[in-house]
């Protein structure tokens, strides 16, 4: 049995997958040995091989290959000429360089992108003019502003459109050799790059899948990868529109969350009031009860005074005192629970823990 196959056979009785954990070399043979694996021709059509390092070891997954790797693409037709140009075409053809490109590839760079411009717009997307007759350094020509721009379901895929350089050594003159002696600072270059016929998108925006860069190479020119660049545009709108809804639902879910948060907050606020207007209840009796034993008091004091103004007056002070310590008494009304006013927000703040009482 070959190590793909016990491999192989391995994942199938883990379900589909494993963790090798370790040190040292025995456990840094696995990556290669993984490459090794999916180069051999053994992992099903139906299926991708996966490694990669995580906290316990080295993991290796074998996967469904998603149906749209599967899927059978259309070849997208790129028209011999412009007869009638789209509009974000005849744009970049008002440009005297368009995209910074030499005259040898314009033409054909417009063509394709008129071919994947007319190709998204028949699945219903949209598309715009960017940056057009603006070429930036090679150092940074990936994160130059796109020239070209489709929106699929709300995501918008940004398209740059290089031309790739020939690179060859470089020899040095006569003159750079006689000035690097003269001058320790200067540095003759080592290579020469040359404009070739060779073009490369790059995608950016949304949610990778195939990749974000196409170019032509000796097996494939871009015009056989227009149908794959297709589906990235459709796929990464669907995974936005995917993304868009999941975050719809985990909103709603978080409101509900808060709603229900609210609601045991109202009732615990309610519980709250209730259980301070009691002990107001029980201060206010406690304190009407000391009064009255007071009053008491007072009155004994005063049967005791003989009669004339003095004694008249305490009594109608006796009379006011007994009338108000009745008043604040709470047992000389029947008990009821009080009525509860709405609460206000801050109200509701001590019982919602983390949540805040203005919204999710």
């Amino acid at each position: 049995m070959t190590f793909t196959e016990q491999l192989l056979q391995e994942l199938a009785e883990a379900g589909g997958r494993i963790v090798k954990s370790g040190s040292g070399p025995g456990l840094e043979k696995w990556p290669p040995r993984v490459a090794a694996a999916r180069r051999s021709g053994r992992v099903p059509e139906t299926k991708e091989l996966y490694g990669g390092w995580c906290q316990g070891g080295y993991e290796i997954k074998l996967v469904d290959v998603p149906a749209w790797r599967r899927a059978v693409l259309e070849p997208i037709p790129v028209p011999a000429r412009l007869a009638r140009a789209h509009t974000v075409v005849r744009t970049m053809q008002y440009e005297q360089q368009p995209m910074g490109l030499t005259k040898p590839v314009q033409g054909r760079a417009l063509r394709l992108i008129q071919a994947l411009i007319t190709a998204a717009e028949a699945e219903g997307h949209s598309s715009s003019a960017g940056q057009t007759g603006f070429a930036p350094p090679s150092h940074r020509r990936r994160r130059a502003n796109p020239h070209f721009a489709i929106t699929a379901q709300g995501q918008t895929v940004g398209f740059l459109v290089l031309q790739e350089q020939d690179r060859t050594e470089h020899i040095a003159t006569e003159k750079e050799l006689a000035e690097a002696k003269k001058n320790s600072w200067i540095r003759i270059p080592r290579f020469d790059y040359t404009p070739s016929e060779r073009l490369r998108f790059v995608l950016s925006g949304g949610q990778p899948h195939r990749a974000s860069e196409w170019a032509d190479t000796p097996a494939r020119s871009l015009e056989d990868q227009l149908a794959e660049i297709a589906q990235e545009i459709t796929l990464r709108g669907e995974a936005a529109e995917r993304r868009r809804l999941d975050e719809i639902e985990a909103a709603r879910q978080k409101r509900i969350r808060w709603e229900a948060a609210m609601e045991e907050a109202r009732i615990q606020y309610v519980e709250a009031y209730r259980f301070r207007h009691f002990e107001a209840q029980e201060a206010a009796w406690r304190h009407a009860t000391g009064l009255a034993e007071y009053v008491s008091a007072v009155r004994t004091r005063v049967d005791a005074m003989p009669p004339g103004q003095t004694r008249t007056e305490a009594e109608t002070w006796i009379d006011w005192a007994a009338t108000h310590v009745e008043r604040l008494d709470p047992l000389n009304t029947p008990p009821r629970l009080p009525d509860i006013p709405e609460p206000r927000a801050d109200d509701l703040r001590p019982f919602l823990g983390h949540w805040s009482p203005y919204g999710p």
